[in-house]
């Protein structure tokens, strides 16, 4: 790591950070990054609510005690909606930024008054979601999709991994809606794993829409709380973690050193499966 230079954790169960990744090194090129994702325990969906806010929390104690970071991103709906409380109240002072599903915008973006979030189940469950819909989108009518095949997919894309169109196409389906001559305008990516496959999105949509990535958003927030001016940084490359402490293989460690992320030694954290 760089001397001085402000350091960041990128956290989530596996690989979709790297899109809210790219955006942070878009907005802040002097930001040393530490990508970790916790691929023993991925996915995220298949713990309960208290199995997972313990694993981020034991996850968690490791990697501050490890990078001592300057701020951590949690790049993950799932975990941020149930795990920020309980990291804001352990570590007071050190900035946590979440992930919100970008409800609000797509609402006040829309035209046709029907949006669609696609998201995971739990995230679709939650009552954070729900709430966020409330408030926000109550001109507008919201479907709410779940899918529990697209963040898997996303993450053999990633691996080298065919894409099934037909399992995507069915997946996003229900997220097209027509009602009175209007048609769904605006579907939000609530999992940052979703915006990997958003070529095959915009190909097998039933017709264009805007997809609503919260990227930006989150690098922006970043950059608001490490105050300053971005310097510059050409060609550094920050250190990736799998708490699995299984190197990737060959074809994934091209795509990772295109996201300027070089493989770390499990002795980093050490964590097994949860």
């Amino acid at each position: 790591m760089s001397a001085g230079a402000p350091r960041a954790v990128v956290f989530d169960s596996g690989l979709g950070g790297l899109t809210v990744l790219g955006a942070i090194r878009a907005a802040r090129p002097d930001v040393d990054i530490v990508y970790v994702a916790d691929d023993a325990a991925f996915p995220y969906g298949r713990l309960s609510e208290a199995a997972l806010i313990a694993r981020v929390n034991t996850v968690m104690a490791r990697i501050v005690a490890c990078h001592r970071p300057g701020v951590v991103v949690i790049a993950c709906s799932t975990a941020s909606t149930l795990a920020l409380p309980h990291l804001r109240s352990a570590y007071p002072d050190l900035p946590f930024v979440g992930v919100v599903p970008a409800i609000k915008p797509a609402a006040k973006a829309s035209r046709s008054g029907l949006i669609s979030v696609l998201a995971t189940r739990g995230t679709v469950a939650r009552d954070y979601t729900h709430a966020l819909v409330r408030e926000h989108a109550a001109d507008c009518e919201v479907t709410l999709v779940g899918s529990p095949v697209l963040a898997p997919l996303a993450e053999g894309f990633l691996r080298g991994e065919k894409l099934d169109d037909e399992a995507i196409a069915r997946e996003i389906a229900p997220c097209f809606v027509t009602k009175d001559g209007r048609r769904t305008d605006r579907v939000v990516l609530a999992c940052t794993h979703f915006p990997l496959l958003i070529e095959a999105l915009e190909r097998l949509a039933p017709w264009p829409v805007a997809y609503v990535d919260p990227a930006p958003a989150i690098a922006r927030r970043l950059d608001f709380l490490l105050g300053g001016a971005a310097g510059t940084a050409a060609g550094r490359t920050g250190a990736l973690v799998f708490s699995s402490g299984r190197p990737p293989p060959p074809r994934l460690q091209k795509t990772l050193l295109r996201y300027g992320l070089e493989f770390t030694p499990t002795a980093a954290i050490g964590l097994e499966t949860a």
